[in-house]
């Protein structure tokens, strides 16, 4: 929803003041009191959440259960002295009664708190939710943020008898200032059933509200998916302390999917009514923008509203790149192309442009290249290949584009780019070398994996030698699928020093534990 207030700059110094004063900047009138019927009041149903947080602006997400308007109250103290406030349109059941503010004009290296309730036609006020988050410095500042992807996978959904999603509440405590949702934010297409067997004879036993126990296919099925995420108190929790950059990768529509794939009767595919990709996909990520707290790209000059590839700014020492390897892709064949052309692509060449563009332009330390998939890692669909890699030492297929990327960027003289992924369920530190490539017109790189946060684990993949990776480390399943039960769950945190421009790479397990460590040397 796009709110109704102007923006005005605002600064520390200005809350400052205003908390002295006693007034509000923008004269709002008093807010009405809460009727006296509780029936009547608006509900938030699925907590706060924020996103793409940068130097002065920030998204604000929530959700009511009516028609109602958004209230956002914000200052850069807990009791709100002097604060703001800014208005939504009224919700509606075309976004799913879904709601964000763009909060602009924001004080730069400060904590905003903020509270959200909705106002309901008639005046009625909702119970208050409370977040906060806070903003990048102008000058060099610790940066600390954490990443990982997959989220109620393989039917493993919420059973808060095991803890629920206990990855999040440790996430939390690594104290970040953003976290990159590398995708699989659901699993649209693996039903949640009530019970699961474990191993040791017991019963995982699953919340199966919000019509998880089926595909999604409609649009209510797809929001359902997100709803009943957001109804673990881990993750809302997690979401009102931490801000989020959203990807999408393929789980949010459909397996391994591509936009032209049109669905067999054998299977699986069985399952579906609707036949189309396009179709499920354009459901899909209606479901993905009404719930993600992700600035809608009119705002900042992108072409299409629903573009998911973007940067994030945080400061003089990191920007965050955030990809979008679905929507532009070919369709997954055998990837062995020996030239690039529409059925190699996978950024697809306006997002590869924009890429090399925006690295070659940024003045950050690090570019932390978000990318929903690794660049190495072998990712079969079935006998064809759904990611970059072919198991093939040469450039072939979808190679072409990472390719053209990489020496680009080392003819640009483009440095310290790291690449976080997640998507293949288990946590790894990859370092790509030319003197073990066959492709070795680039500088190395470190990629670093981690995943699932809640969902079944698996790996290690196999390495396709193309871009000369090296596993320096690996997590390990015992065997398929391990439960969130079992503690392998990962997410991963970049912590940057502001005194030495080091980045710090930690890969972590779901109570927290420091599995891996590599500080990486800022290059000159």
């Amino acid at each position: 929803m796009h709110d109704d207030d102007s923006s005005h700059a605002l600064t520390r110094r200005g809350f400052l003041r205003l908390s002295v004063a006693g007034a509000t900047l923008s004269a709002l009138p008093a807010a009405p009191a809460i009727a006296g019927d509780a029936g009547a009041r608006p509900v938030i149903t699925s907590g706060v959440q924020t996103g793409d947080v940068e130097l002065d602006r920030a998204v604000v997400w929530c959700r009511t259960d009516r028609p109602a308007r958004l209230r956002v109250r914000y200052g850069t103290t807990d009791a709100l002295a002097g604060a703001r406030e800014r208005v939504s349109a009224p919700t509606s059941a075309d976004a799913d009664f879904t709601a964000r503010l763009d909060l602009t004009g924001l004080p730069s290296g400060q904590r905003i708190v903020y509270e959200a309730r909705f106002e309901g036609r008639g005046g009625e006020l909702s119970e208050p939710v409370r977040g906060a988050f806070r903003t990048p410095a102008r000058t060099p500042a610790p940066v600390r943020i954490v990443w990982g992807g997959d989220v109620c996978g393989q039917g493993w959904g919420i059973d808060e008898g095991h803890g629920g999603m206990r990855t999040f509440a440790s996430m939390r405590a690594a104290e970040p200032d953003l976290f990159i949702h590398s995708g699989d934010l659901i699993y649209a297409d693996a039903p949640i059933p009530e019970t699961l067997r474990l191993d040791d004879g017991s019963t995982w036993r699953n919340l199966v509200e919000d019509g998880v126990g089926e595909v999604a296919q409609t649009l209510d099925q797809f929001r359902g998916r997100y709803r009943y995420n957001l109804r673990d108190t881990h993750l809302r929790a997690f979401n009102a302390a931490v801000p989020m950059v959203a990807q999408w990768d393929d789980h949010e529509v459909l397996n391994n999917w591509y936009p032209t794939e049109v669905l067999g009767s054998a299977g699986n595919d069985a399952r579906y009514t609707e036949k189309q990709v396009s179709v499920l996909a354009a459901r899909a990520k209606q479901a993905f923008f009404d719930y993600a707290p992700i600035r809608p790209a009119g705002g900042s000059g992108r072409r299409d509203a629903r573009q998911v590839y973007r940067v994030v700014r945080r400061g003089p020492l990191a920007e965050v790149f955030v990809l979008d390897c679905r929507s532009y892709r070919g369709p997954n064949t055998a990837n062995l192309q020996p030239q690039a052309g529409p059925e190699t692509a996978m950024l697809a060449a306006t997002q590869r442009a924009w890429l090399e563009e925006a690295l070659a332009r940024s003045t950050a330390t690090w570019k932390i290249i978000a990318c929903d998939q690794p660049i190495g890692v072998v990712v079969p669909d079935g006998p064809l290949q759904e990611g970059f890699a072919n198991a093939d030492p040469r450039t072939l297929g979808r190679e072409h584009e990472v390719a053209a990327l990489l020496s680009a960027l080392k003819r640009r003289r483009v440095r310290n780019v790291l690449f976080v992924t997640a998507d293949v369920h288990y946590a790894a530190a990859h370092r790509y070398d030319p003197a073990r490539a066959t492709w070795t017109d680039f500088d190395p790189f470190w990629e670093f994996v981690a995943g699932p946060l809640h969902a079944g684990t698996f790996g290690p993949g196999v390495l396709d030698a193309t871009f000369g990776p090296e596993a320096v480390f690996t997590s390990v399943a015992p065997k398929p699928n391990r439960p969130p039960s079992d503690g392998l769950q990962f997410f991963g945190l970049v912590a940057i020093d502001p005194a030495t421009r080091a980045a710090t790479v930690s890969l972590h397990d779901r109570e927290g534990k420091v599995l891996y460590t590599k500080v990486v040397e800022p290059a000159t």
